[in-house]
């Protein structure tokens, strides 16, 4: 096995599922076998991949938490994997199967508000809808929702509940509450010719689903009985479209508020986006409960690559996706492509059209064809069947130039320096050069279908193929030097040596030549008509070819015989790349991995594979310091691999590369800039005269501000001394009456003291004296009621008994009524069955004959409308002297029209009426409910006799109570004595309280001190602040006829001493 492997570095490639942001600028998207998270400002991609045998993930959903991301897999047996974001790296996930069903696909996902359960709705021709529990892997319930004629498109959980599911699709609106491990359907709508392409939760009750004829539904409480419709009055403002909400009538005309079908629908705070159209999404904020105001409309322009100066209206919004804050708006369109908004009020307010931005770079919406890099830059060049040609740079990750033509490009060449390109047409092959922001062709060959194309190593001969002829043209004089013919197939690829004396090739006829491209002949050849060859490649040492083709086998020739082989496997090789250390080989399979195989090559089956690719890998290029794996495939994608050993490092590459930035640039370009860089100039220059008379209006206004400050300074400083003086003045006198007032309180304090304590001394002993004559008959108290209580005890027990006796008897005979009432009432209940079986028939073949006779009458109308129609067309033919019978025709009609709808009223009635039935039917079974409660009132008066057993223990819980009231009485008395002592403690207390208010006066005198001692600090601090202003004022005017150095000295002074004053 290889000690170096391949990891996904970077991918450019079209969104394949899901979309949806993370943060303000982490965007996360399918692509291919693997989730992206990508940062879109500091260009980092990190891969979340799924399982070996997932072929691709065609849904994914995050949750409301933004912690947890689900996809789906389309293998054999599909499965869900949920990824947990903030672990490192995405490593923690869980793997949901949808257990013994077999499912292939999972069309739509959606996490329940509190991101615990998750929904799946899996294809046909199950179509099953399945909601998980994710933290225990375990799924709650399953129900089937359709049918293969009418499939699911959308699927989402009520936002403000955990339990209910809403289901659309062609034909299908339906909403099921999941309760007790069972989805049930709680409401349907009968929508059979409505194909209902997405929707979206606007509130707790309310739906709206958009429709491919483009009209907006609405649902309210599971019913799609109202529509969304553009009001005829007149707004606000002139430009202002307002969206109200309409019950839907059968006279109503099927114009929506979109000319084509509505794919995409988001809610947000504000109210709902909507895409209308191709390339345009519109933004209605909610004025009132049903109506919503066109804010404003956001639009997809035409690439600037694109030959066709029209707008791009082949793209079509599916997905729509808003970031937690609501300031970034993405969309993901049916070609891959990744466009954003920023939503904020400076944005949304600006005037004009509105238009979105690539959210990190245009991407391949096609086969990719073609890829080529050069050894002077880090750039990577690729073709593709959706007509555009794309130079990349893999170390910046960034799309340098892009170029969209009229025909498809089949193969890419870029020339060693990167100044420019070959490009092989069906028509014709284009050599052209690569400007800064363009590619301009300067050169044309007619070669007709040119699916391959090289620059030599040295860039001054280049090889194209047309069929099976392989023609070589020298770059300085563009003349084909050499035309190389021996191939019986078409040539499928061609690899130069790296002296670019050789070449090889290989082609559909199983062979595989060795050029001279100095003489044109075959220095060597291998053939194997069985096998189709697909690729090939030089080693490290360019002395021998390593080959891969249809017949699934790995192969190194040298010499016209094949030294080693690869056994084969199940999957084919499409593609080789062969690193220039000579460690390793890469190959791509028919399945879109790659595998990475030991050089020299192995005689077993000995690999180390990454997914990559959902499609066919169809060219790989490594890059020529050994640093990373460029492939492209059927699925769009370039992703950039980074090659690495076992502990993770990169390989050390044996040559040193060094990158130029020479670009190419027109002569016209050039002018234009020189005169825009001469406007500039003098843009320069006329806002530094501007700038100047500015600066010295500002100086002449500072001088005169400085005035003013001055002359305030100077008046503030004069009342802050006189303010001193009479804080001074005041603090002495408050000194003075302090010291008074706290000797006469401490006289005070001590005579009071003295008084209380004598008074509370007497009382003491008087209080004592009352305690002992207390106990003495609290003593005797107790001797009398132990005598009372036993005389109680005996009375008790023989009343318990005599009572006992009585209600045993009464007991039987209430056990016997009660047995005669269930009889009774079972037999009253068979009964009330009998009658509604019979009311249900009789029900029955009323509404057959009612419906019977209105679908005649209906039938009947419908013939005369028809015959009616056939007389109108008759009646055209004739003379003009008729129109007036044809009017008169005209009036019957809708009449008959106006027939029908009261018929159809009636039809209504009529089943209004069966609902009044059904109602009657409700109201025998609540009768029956009654005489179920009845019994239950029955077996309530026996409870009640079982209450009377208690009374006698009620009765004897009052005589406890006398007790009680006499013990209540005792303790009343020792509340009276603890009285007395919290008294004793009360006085105590104000003692205390009085020595702890001396000591506070005290404390308060030397605060009032230390205030003082503050105040004449303030007043030394704002003294020694004004000889410095002084000193600092008097340097100033020794500079009054240097201006510069004047103003830098005052605005030193004030910001010195302005924050001081303030």
């Amino acid at each position: 096995m290889s000690s170096v492997s391949s990891q996904p570095h970077f991918v450019f490639g079209p969104r394949s599922g899901g979309l949806a942001l993370l943060d303000e600028h982490t965007v996360l998207f399918t692509c291919g076998s693997r989730c992206v998270m990508q940062h879109c400002a500091q260009r980092w991609q990190r891969f979340l991949p799924g399982s070996k045998r997932s072929v691709e993930f065609c849904s994914m959903t995050l949750s409301p938490n933004r912690r947890y991301l689900a996809a789906s897999e389309k293998a054999d047996k599909a499965s869900i994997i949920v990824f947990d974001l903030q672990h490192q790296q995405g490593k923690t996930r869980k793997v949901l199967t949808s257990g013994d069903l077999l499912v292939q696909e999972f069309l739509s996902m959606a996490f329940s508000p509190d991101s615990k359960y998750l929904i799946a709705q899996s294809g046909a021709p199950e179509w099953m809808l399945m909601i998980w529990f994710v933290e225990e892997n375990k799924v709650l319930a399953t129900v089937k929702t359709t049918t293969s004629n009418n499939p699911v498109t959308q699927i989402s959980f009520n936002p403000h509940n955990n339990m209910q599911i809403c289901v659309s699709g062609n034909g299908v609106f339906k909403m099921f509450r999941q309760s007790g491990g069972v989805l049930r359907q709680s409401s349907i709508s009968k929508m059979e010719s409505v194909n209902l392409l997405c929707h979206t939760w606007l509130s707790e009750d309310r739906v709206v689903a958009g429709t491919d004829s483009g009209r907006l539904l609405v649902s309210d409480s599971g019913e799609l009985r109202r529509e969304m419709k553009m009001s005829s009055k007149a707004g606000l403002g002139q430009n202002d479209r307002y969206l109200e909400v309409r019950r839907i009538k059968e006279g109503d005309a099927t114009e929506g508020v979109a000319p084509c079908g509505i794919t995409a629908l988001l809610s947000c705070s504000k109210g709902f986006l909507c895409s209308t159209g191709p390339g345009t999404v519109c933004l209605f904020e909610k004025k009132e409960e049903d109506i919503y105001r066109k804010i404003r409309e956001i639009q997809i322009l035409a690439d600037r690559a694109c030959s066709d100066a029209s707008p791009v209206q082949s793209q079509q919004i599916d997905t729509m996706c808003i970031s937690p804050a609501e300031e970034t708006l993405a969309v993901g369109t049916d070609r891959g492509q990744l466009y954003s908004f920023n939503l904020s009020s400076a944005n949304i307010k600006q005037e004009g059209l509105l238009h979105f931005d690539f959210l990190s770079s245009p991407f391949h919406s096609n086969t990719i064809t073609g890829l080529s890099i050069c050894i002077r830059k880090p750039l990577v060049a690729t073709s593709s069947l959706d007509r555009s040609v794309r130079i990349w740079n893999y170390e910046t990750k960034d799309l340098e130039v892009s170029k969209e033509f009229q025909e498809e490009a089949f193969s890419v060449a870029l020339h060693p320096t990167g100044l420019f390109i070959l490009v092989g047409f069906s028509n014709k092959l284009r050599l052209m050069n690569v400007f800064i922001d363009d590619i301009r062709t300067f050169k044309e060959f007619s070669l007709h279908g040119c699916r391959e194309c090289a620059f030599s190593n040295g860039g001054h001969m280049f090889a194209a193929v047309n069929g099976n002829v392989i023609h070589i043209y020298s770059f300085t004089s563009f003349e084909n030097t050499l035309n190389l013919k021996g191939h019986m197939g078409k040539v499928w690829r061609i690899e130069w040596s790296l002296d670019d004396s050789r070449l090889a090739s290989c082609g559909t006829d199983g062979a595989v030549y060795e050029w001279n491209t100095q003489t044109g002949r075959q220095e060597s050849e291998s053939v194997l008509k069985s096998c189709s060859y697909t690729d090939l490649a030089f080693s490290s040492d360019y002395k021998t070819i390593l080959a891969v083709g249809t017949d699934r086998t790995l192969r190194e020739i040298q010499d016209c015989q094949v030294l080693r082989e690869v056994p084969p496997d199940d999957i084919a090789h499409t593609a080789l790349a062969v690193s220039h250390s000579g460690r390793v080989v890469f190959t791509g399979t028919s399945s879109g991995t790659i595998r990475a195989i030991k050089y020299p090559l192995p005689a077993q089956k000995e690999w180390i594979t990454q997914q990559a690719h959902s499609g066919r890998v169809t060219r790989m290029v490594i890059t020529y310091d050994d640093q990373f794996l460029l492939s492209v495939s059927e699925d769009g994608c370039l992703l950039i691999s980074k090659i690495t050993d076992k502990e993770g490092r990169g390989l050390r590459s044996n040559s040193q590369i060094v990158h130029t930035e020479e670009i190419l640039v027109t002569k016209a370009d050039l002018k234009e800039k020189a005169k825009k860089m001469l406007e500039l100039k003098v843009y320069l220059e006329e806002l530094h005269m501007e700038n100047e008379y500015r600066l010295r209006l500002k100086e002449v206004n500072f001088n005169e501000k400085l005035k003013e400050l001055t002359e305030q300074f100077t008046k503030e400083t004069q009342s802050l001394k006189t303010a001193q003086q009479i804080l001074n003045s005041e603090l002495e006198k408050q000194k003075c009456e302090a010291q008074q007032s706290s000797t006469e309180a401490a006289v005070k304090h001590s005579r009071d003291l003295k008084d209380l304590e004598r008074s509370y001394t007497t009382k003491l002993v008087l209080q004592h004296k009352e305690y002992e004559d207390l106990l003495q008959k609290h003593e005797q108290m107790k001797e009398d009621y132990n005598r009372q209580l036993k005389h109680a005890e005996e009375n008790k027990a023989q009343a318990l008994v005599e009572l006992t006796e009585k209600y045993e008897a009464r007991l039987h005979n209430q056990a016997r009524l009660l047995a005669q009432c269930q009889e009774e009432a079972e037999q009253k209940i068979e009964e009330f069955k009998e009658i509604l079986k019979q009311a249900e028939k009789e029900e029955q073949k009323n509404i057959h004959t009612i419906q019977s006779k209105y679908e005649k009458q209906l039938l009947l109308e419908k013939e005369a409308k028809a015959r009616l129609k056939e007389d109108g067309g008759v009646m055209t033919q004739k003379i003009y002297s008729l129109q007036v019978q044809i009017d008169h025709d005209s009036e019957e009609m809708d009449k008959i029209k106006k027939e029908r709808q009261s018929l159809i009223g009636l039809i209504r009635s009529l089943e209004g009426n069966v609902l009044v039935l059904k109602r009657q039917i409700s109201e025998q079974e609540k009768t029956i409910q009654d005489k179920d409660k009845t019994i239950s009132g029955l077996k309530a008066m026996n409870q009640e006799l079982g209450k009377h057993k208690f009374v006698m223990e009620f009765q004897l819980n009052g005589l406890k109570k006398q007790i009680e009231l006499q013990q209540d009485e005792i303790q009343l008395k020792g509340e009276r004595i603890q009285k007395l002592e919290e008294e004793v403690a009360g006085i105590t207390k104000s003692n205390t309280q009085l020595k702890l208010t001396t000591s506070d006066l005290r404390l308060k005198l030397k605060t009032k001190e230390k205030e003082v001692q503050k105040e004449l600090q303030k007043v030394k601090n704002l003294q020694t602040l004004l000889e410095r202003l002084r000193s600092d004022l008097h340097g100033c005017v020794s500079l009054v006829q240097e201006p510069k150095e004047l103003k830098d000295n005052i605005l030193m002074i004030y910001g010195r001493y302005a924050p001081d004053t303030r």
